[in-house]
Formats: structure tokens, C-alpha cells, sequence
């Protein structure tokens, strides 16, 4: 099972993917795609740490999402994802587009065949203004492609509004 949770900043997505990998039944693998390169970025990784249960197990990893996934996916397992544009992110700050396509499609073609229950968390940026700055804008049309084509393979789709669900999609 593929579910992808999109909400914008402090919408409640991380909280809400939180919870259902809790409520699952299954052993659960944080995947953390974020790394603290300043020190905003250091207190939240830290934040969700603390709201983290510590039996759950964690993997950080900011570029090779597909290899991960590939490698924790099990049946009797939750992956938890968060989130998906922190690990764009990382990829675009590389400045190699061969890189970030190769991630981006191994990614896409891996998400098909996991086993288990795996939860995606990610940013939807492309509600706003158009950003100023050729990098932010390619941000916001990666961002964009990449969330419609996991939508596309996702059973679940949810965005997060103020902390509440609103389902997109829902394959079951």
C-alpha cells in the first residue's frame, strides 16, 4: 500500500503520517531525507525526533531514496518518508540534473513493488505565487511533476489543511 500525504508548512502531514504508521499494527521504519545545515533546520530534525516513538527504527538518507525503500521494504513493515521535498531539495543543491533524474525515476519506478505500508510525506508548494529565481521555480515544477506521478501510483492520496484530511484519492 503507497499513501502519499501533501499539506503545505505546519499543515499537520508529518503529525498525521505520524499516526497512521503508529496505528498500523507494524514495525515502523523512519526514513529522514533532511539534513541540518543550519540551525532552523537542526531544531526541527530535533522537534521530530522528540515526537518520534523510540522503538521505531531510523534511516537517514538525503539522496538515495530508491535504494532505501528497496532495501527497508517489507511486509510486515511501515516505511515513513518525510519527506519528499526535503530529498528534491538535496538533489537540485547538487546542481546535476543527470543525478536528479536518475534518483527521480528510480524512485518512481521502485514505489510499484514495495511490500508493506508505505506513508510519503511531502511539501505541496505549487499553491502560491510563482516564486521569483530559477532555482525556486524549478523547485516548484519538480516538485509538481514528482508529486503527480506518485499520486499516480498511490492507492492513497491525502492533503492536510490545518491538521485536518481531506482524501484525494483513495484506491481501497
Amino acid at each position: 500500500m503507497l499513501e502519499l500525504i501533501l499539506g503545505g508548512a505546519r499543515s499537520g502531514k508529518s503529525r498525521f503520517a505520524e499516526r497512521l504508521a503508529a496505528d498500523s499494527g507494524l514495525a515502523v521504519t523512519y526514513i529522514a531525507t533532511s539534513q541540518p545545515l543550519d540551525g532552523e533546520m537542526t531544531e526541527r530534525i530535533a522537534h521530530h525526533r522528540e515526537r518520534r516513538p523510540a522503538h521505531w527504527t531510523l534511516v537517514e538518507e538525503p539522496l538515495q531514496l530508491a535504494r532505501v525503500l528497496r532495501a527497508q521494504a517489507a511486509a510486515e513493515r511501515c516505511l515513513l518518508v518525510d519527506c519528499l521535498t526535503l530529498w528534491l531539495t538535496n538533489l537540485l543543491m547538487l546542481d546535476d540534473a543527470a543525478r536528479l533524474a536518475e534518483e527521480r525515476d528510480a524512485l518512481l519506478e521502485c514505489l510499484d513493488g514495495l511490500p508493506g505500508r508505505n506513508l510519503l510525506v511531502s511539501n505541496e508548494t505549487g499553491l502560491g505565487v510563482v516564486p521569483l529565481g530559477e532555482l525556486t521555480r524549478r523547485y516548484v515544477d519538480e516538485a509538481g511533476w514528482l508529486h503527480q506521478a506518485v499520486a499516480e501510483r498511490a492507492q492513497r492520496v491525502t492533503f492536510m489543511v490545518a491538521g485536518l484530511p481531506m482524501t484525494l484519492k483513495d484506491a481501497h
